[in-house]
């Protein structure tokens, strides 16, 4: 068993984003899901691992760590990844395009957020139509972003980088709230291209759906 442990949801964005960081890295490590629907994050024993009662936490080197960004800021740190670029200015750059989905799309797209729009209008459409309000204009400004970027074939060059680890769960996200991106033709290349990457595809909620 691997000394490394993340703590997840199949369907959550920040623990996809793990997943595919971890499988980029050649990383062991061992899964142990915190059932999202069911409130078992609300519990005292994941709100010990993670106050915030949030998905993923991330224990690696005799630490235990909260925060997606954090932890991939840390796992290129440690690991070599590669996330970034080595100058400061497109580093910065780079960690804009990334955080234009994980700082600004994804809050407002949380689980518990969408739900409480839907609580507070007692309407089952309500969900899906908050969805869709804040991830369509979303994506489209990143793919005017993309533009100062040259898609070959990933985000920001020839090998994925932070910003194609924030797109692909977003990308997941867009799918499965019905949100158009067939005119999105950078982001569609991009997503492509991840989609076919052996990391990629290893992290994929389906195949850490659990059984029925």
């Amino acid at each position: 068993m691997s000394d490394i442990t993340l703590f997840d949801y199949w369907r959550s964005s920040a623990s996809y984003r793990m997943r595919i960081a971890l499988h980029m890295g050649g990383i062991e490590y061992t899964s142990v899901p915190v059932d999202l629907p069911t409130g078992e994050h609300r519990t005292e024993a994941h709100r010990a691992r993670n106050p915030q009662g949030f998905v993923p936490v991330l224990d690696i080197d005799g630490a235990r760590l909260t925060q997606s960004l954090a932890m991939l800021e840390y796992l290129n740190d440690t690991r070599g990844l590669g996330l970034l670029s080595a100058d400061p200015l497109t580093r910065a750059r780079e960690r804009a395009l990334a955080h234009s989905i994980a700082v600004d799309i994804h809050p407002v797209c949380n689980l518990s957020v969408a739900s409480h729009a839907k609580a507070l209008t007692g309407d089952d459409e309500t969900m899906g139509a908050w969805m869709r309000h804040f991830i369509r204009p979303g994506l489209e400004a990143f793919e005017v972003l993309l533009g100062g970027f040259e898609q070959a074939p990933y985000c920001c060059g020839d090998t994925p980088g932070l910003a194609d680890i924030c797109l692909m769960p977003q990308v997941y996200n867009a799918n499965r709230w019905g949100v158009q991106m067939d005119d999105l033709t950078r982001l569609s290349g991009v997503a492509d291209a991840c989609a076919a990457h052996p990391a990629f595809a290893a992290a994929h909620p389906e195949k850490w759906q659990p059984a029925a």
